[in-house]
């Protein structure tokens, strides 16, 4: 695997473009200045950043303050109420000039090439890439390595198996990226408008909107420490009350209508056939009669799927 600690600049630095960091925090006291502190720590000198404070309650907005008031080409966006991820970002992002935008969660640290590298990957490949993405290293609260999120097997191929080029069918049949590894050309952005206001999280749409139009590039190297903690958005999925679920089903009926091939229809049925008996197993019977409805309009139900669908119009509970 590359060494993400050593990159090489291109002779014109002064054409280099500018990077937007949109650094989003609630709540993330514990972690806040490590993440503010890699950012100081890049390599790459072009960035533009954004401190988004989304209504946090454990004294975040006085740790962001500081960083702002010591790094005063920084931008600080303290809210009044908590609004949540996706127009959170998109808050600093309309506002924001870079040709590259990173989605950074203030529970995250970047590794300090992380930029550096991923620019000149996006300088290497065509236009129609609209993200690059790449491997890091999952830590624990306290810091310490969880291992890799792609990690090698016995044959030396990496678990998830990562994707390059129009990878809509991947995206739709499993999970593979590790989110807070992107880099995101503006262009795929504004082509979007942005994240979906009107959803809980936002990485499942992004990626099925963005790969309809655009391809995504894997950058084989380490360059971010994504943390796993019990207050992670990561952590409240298909518990009791996951605020989570509708948005993903609401993506599912959205990647419904983009899906335009046999291949595609399948590939999305064997996401929904995974939703659906997640959420059977954690006994969201409503949500489980939409995705069991979902996945009879892809054409690719099973027996089986029609069994689950019958169990899921049954009191789980």
């Amino acid at each position: 695997m590359p060494d993400s600690s050593v990159f090489s600049f291109p002779s014109s630095l002064t054409a280099a473009p500018v990077v937007t960091i949109v650094a989003l925090c609630h709540n993330h006291a514990p972690f806040l200045r490590e993440a503010l502190d890699s950012i100081r720590a890049q390599t790459y000198p072009h960035l533009e950043v954004w401190l988004v404070d989304d209504a946090s309650t454990d004294g975040s907005p006085e740790i962001l303050r500081e960083y702002a008031a010591r790094n005063p080409t920084w931008h600080l966006l303290l809210l009044p109420e908590n609004v949540g991820n996706c127009r959170a970002f998109n808050t600093a992002f309309f506002q924001s000039k870079g040709e590259f935008v990173i989605d950074f969660a203030t529970d995250d640290v970047l590794l300090p090439a992380r930029v550096a590298q991923q620019v000149a990957q996006f300088q290497a490949v065509a236009p129609e890439v609209g993200v690059v993405y790449s491997n890091c290293e999952l830590i624990d609260e306290a810091g310490h390595s969880l291992g890799l999120h792609h990690r090698p097997d016995g044959a030396g191929q990496l678990q998830p198996v990562p994707a390059s080029g129009w990878v809509f069918a991947e995206v739709l049949r499993r999970y593979f990226i590790s989110t807070p590894t992107m880099m995101m050309r503006r262009a795929c952005l504004e082509s979007l408008g942005g994240y979906d206001e009107t959803l809980a999280y936002e990485d499942f749409d992004f990626w099925v909107r963005a790969s309809r139009d655009w391809q995504f590039q894997y950058l084989d190297a380490v360059t971010t420490r994504k943390r796993k903690h019990p207050r992670s958005m990561s952590a409240k999925a298909y518990q009791r009350h996951d605020p989570y679920l509708a948005s993903t089903i609401r993506v599912c009926d959205k990647a419904l209508d983009l899906a335009r091939t046999y291949a595609e229809r399948a590939a999305l049925a064997t996401r929904l056939r995974w939703e659906l008996r997640k959420a059977l197993r954690h006994r969201h019977a409503a949500q489980g009669r939409a995705l069991y409805a979902l996945l009879r309009q892809t054409g690719h139900a099973t027996t089986l799927d029609h069994l689950l669908g019958q169990l899921a119009r049954l009191p789980l509970g």
